[in-house]
């Protein structure tokens, strides 16, 4: 698995039960136990893909006695949403010359 930065939040984003764990920790820290909750998957399952979460560096945890609360780092995620962005706005010119040249083309046949 690489281990650029990017690929690995995307990796760990590919995971529907990953992003579920990260929705939750947008509202707020949780343990394991909490985040393990809606869940129909063992305690260890549920590690797991904390530790995907963790390595990709969305996800933090800290001590606090005997309580380990889990909470969501959001830089990844704004690395990742900026590149999404810069691709977004090549494609969405590419579309508009696209829709453009369409139109034009549509305006031509109209006249024949």
């Amino acid at each position: 698995m690489p281990d650029d930065q990017l690929s690995l939040t995307f990796a760990a984003l590919a995971d529907p039960t990953r992003r579920a764990i990260l929705a939750r920790l947008a509202e707020g820290e949780a343990t394991v136990n909490q985040l393990a909750e809606p869940f129909d998957m063992s305690l260890q399952a549920v590690s797991k893909h904390l530790k995907v979460l963790e390595r990709a560096g969305l996800i933090s945890r800290g001590r606090d006695a005997q309580w380990r609360p889990c909470r969501l780092e959001t830089a990844p995620l704004d690395t990742a949403s900026e590149w999404i962005d810069r691709y977004r706005e090549r494609w969405s010119g590419r579309f508009d010359r696209l829709e453009r040249e369409i139109r034009r083309i549509q305006e031509g046949s109209e006249h024949d």
